[in-house]
C-alpha cells in the first residue's frame, strides 16, 4: 500500500511509512492537544513534495494557520501564494448569514451537510485537511452522521485523496466516537499529568490504522518551535 508521510518522522516510522495512502485519517484530542499541528505537519510535507493540497479549515482564518505553521519552522505562506496549498475560509462563513444556498448557511450556524465539503477540493487534489470537523456533527442524528461520515470519505476516495479530519473531544464523545467506524485509521492526542516527574504531558495512542502492524503503547510527544518532537526510544504507558 502507498504511504504519504505524516510529516513527522518518528510517526511515519511507527505506520510502517506513513498514513495509508488515498484513506481518510481521523486525528481526535482536547484542546491544546496539538490536533492542528499535526494537520499543518502533513500539509507543509505533502507540499514540498510537490503535492496539490486543500485545507478546510473552520476554527481558524488562513492568517492565523499561516502564522502558526511559521512559528513552528514549517512555512505554508509560499505554497499559499502560488496556489499548491488552497486553505477554504469556512471558519468567516460560520459567523455569516446566508440564506436560499445550497449549502443551507443559517444564522444560528454551519448546517452545510459533510458530502458538500468535498465540493472545495479541485480534481487533482492529493492531500485534504478537514480542521475541525466536529463542528458539522453538533445537529445530525447517528444515523445521518454515519452516512455523511461514509458519503464525504467515499467522494475523497474516489477523487484519490488522502485526507486527515481533525475533530475535538467533545464532539467526538457526544456523537459516541462513531467517526472512528467510518475511517480508516485514527489518532488520539492527549494531554496527562506524569505523576512521577509532577508535570503534563502530551501522549499519542493510535488504536486503529487498517494494513498497518500498531503497538498497543503510547509514544510521548512535545510541541517546539521547530515542530513536533516525539519520543523515538520506544513506547510507553501512560502515568498516572
Amino acid at each position: 500500500m502507498e504511504r504519504v508521510s505524516t510529516g513527522i518522522k518518528e510517526l511515519d516510522s511507527k505506520l510502517s511509512g506513513g498514513y495509508p495512502g488515498n484513506r481518510v485519517i481521523l486525528i481526535t484530542g482536547v484542546a491544546g492537544s496539538g490536533k492542528t499541528i499535526f494537520g499543518i505537519h502533513f500539509l507543509y510535507r505533502a507540499c514540498q513534495e510537490g503535492k496539490k493540497c486543500v485545507l478546510i479549515a473552520t476554527e481558524e482564518t488562513p492568517e492565523d494557520i499561516l502564522y502558526q505553521a511559521r512559528m513552528l519552522g514549517r512555512d505554508l505562506e509560499p505554497y499559499y501564494e502560488n496556489g499548491q496549498l488552497l486553505i477554504e475560509r469556512v471558519f468567516e462563513s460560520r459567523s455569516e448569514r446566508i440564506e436560499g444556498t445550497r449549502y443551507g448557511f443559517k444564522s444560528e450556524g454551519l448546517e452545510i451537510e459533510l458530502p458538500y465539503l468535498a465540493d472545495f477540493v479541485p480534481e487533482g487534489t492529493d492531500c485534504v485537511v478537514v480542521d475541525n470537523i466536529g463542528v458539522f456533527t453538533i445537529r445530525l442524528s447517528t444515523r445521518k452522521l454515519r452516512d455523511e461520515f461514509d458519503g464525504l470519505s467515499y467522494i475523497l476516495k474516489k477523487k484519490g485523496c488522502t485526507a486527515l479530519y481533525i475533530m475535538d473531544e467533545a464532539s467526538y464523545n457526544m456523537t459516541n466516537q462513531l467517526a472512528e467506524y467510518s475511517v480508516y485509521g485514527s489518532i488520539r492526542l492527549l494531554v496527562k499529568e506524569n505523576t512521577y516527574l509532577g508535570k503534563m504531558e502530551r501522549y499519542l495512542y493510535i488504536p486503529k490504522m487498517r494494513s498497518t502492524p500498531l503497538s498497543p503503547y503510547t509514544s510521548v510527544f512535545e510541541i517546539t518551535s521547530e515542530g513536533i518532537k516525539m519520543d523515538g526510544s520506544g513506547d510507553s504507558e501512560i502515568i498516572g
